[in-house]
């Protein structure tokens, strides 16, 4: 598991009301959330910081939630207005980081 999906685990677990320890649900849900991150970067088409409380931080979480359920197939149509508007927002930035050499 990657550090970042670790140092996001009791977030999550906040966030998802699990308030027991759980080693192998740890380990689980700390996979959910490294695939998380991967799939909400690559939407973003850049390394999103998660650390802060933004809208790719908000994201994963519901990515969590929907892994955790069982309901990930419904994720992207759910959230698909706002995985859009991330992914617009960092092509925006993007470009204006490109061009503001100019």
């Amino acid at each position: 598991m990657t550090t970042q999906a670790w140092s996001l685990l009791e977030s999550v677990k906040n966030y998802l009301d699990i308030t027991w320890d759980d080693l192998a649900g740890d380990e689980k849900l700390s996979g959910i959330i490294a695939r998380g991150i991967k799939y909400i970067d690559g939407i973003a088409g850049a390394s999103m910081d998660y650390s802060i409380e933004d809208k790719p931080r908000e994201l994963l979480f519901d990515y969590c939630r929907y892994a955790r359920s069982n309901a990930l197939n419904e994720f992207q149509n759910n959230y698909l207005h706002e995985l859009l508007t991330l992914q617009i927002t960092q092509e925006v930035a993007a470009y204006e980081q490109a061009n503001s050499s100019v």
